[in-house]
């Protein structure tokens, strides 16, 4: 059976990319403060899902209104600001290798008045000490896409899909939540790629489906991994 999770090395997965972009979307954001940036998915309605799943949780795990998150890849935090608005009022830190949507989403986050719940520092998430602490609730909306598009390579033949795992299961609290969104990796690939021992899947969102040659699917995907 073919792999269908290698994918090809692609300028989406580098750092100079996400610098210009986000370098161009907080200079559009400083002539015109209602231009947030993109949300990435929104033809999906993926972030409006995972905000309501969150929510539909709230008491299980250690999902509650004042659960503390870190959102991977946050870029202009989008998702963490929709959590605020939503009433999730716990500690709330994104974090992204480009220092340029740090500096666009602690801008957003200023003038939206929710620098009180989230704060965003840029980091190299694969950086051996690299730690901020454990969170209840892990977020990734696109994120492993990304980096899945790198091409990066590690010692000791570790693939990004081994170290993603072994970053999520550092920083996150035991019952605490993985909520993972991807276009690039079906529901059954992101629990091959991600499950581990403590790490396990727990729940899925439901997105509509399609049907193309006799064959069912989805053009996006959300799976919870929860920690024991």
């Amino acid at each position: 059976m073919a792999d269908t999770t290698r994918l090809n090395i692609s300028k989406l997965g580098t750092k100079t990319y996400w610098d210009d972009f986000y370098a161009l979307e907080r200079a559009n954001f400083n002539q015109n403060p209602d231009d947030t940036g993109e949300c990435w998915f929104d033809d999906n309605d993926a972030e409006r899902r995972m905000v309501d799943f969150l929510l539909d949780n709230v008491g299980e795990q250690l999902i509650d209104m004042k659960s503390s998150m870190i959102d991977l890849g946050t870029g202009n935090g989008h998702l963490l600001f929709e959590l605020c608005e939503n009433g999730f009022s716990g500690p709330m830190l994104g974090v992204d290798y480009s220092s340029e949507s740090v500096a666009f989403a602690h801008s957003v986050s200023k003038v939206r008045q929710f620098d009180a719940f989230a704060r965003f520092e840029a980091a190299d998430i694969f950086q051996a000490d690299w730690c901020p602490g454990k969170f209840d609730i892990v977020l990734d909306k696109g994120t492993l896409d990304a980096i899945a598009l790198s091409g990066l390579q590690f010692e000791n033949h570790k693939t990004v899909f081994d170290c993603y795992s072994e970053v999520i299961e550092k920083i996150l609290n035991k019952n605490g939540v993985f909520l993972i969104t991807s276009c690039n990796f079906s529901e059954d690939e992101l629990v091959r790629l991600i499950q581990t021992k403590n790490l396990v899947k727990w729940k899925s969102i439901k997105y509509p489906s399609f049907e193309f040659g006799g064959v069912k699917g989805t053009a996006i995907c959300s799976v919870a991994f929860f920690k024991r």
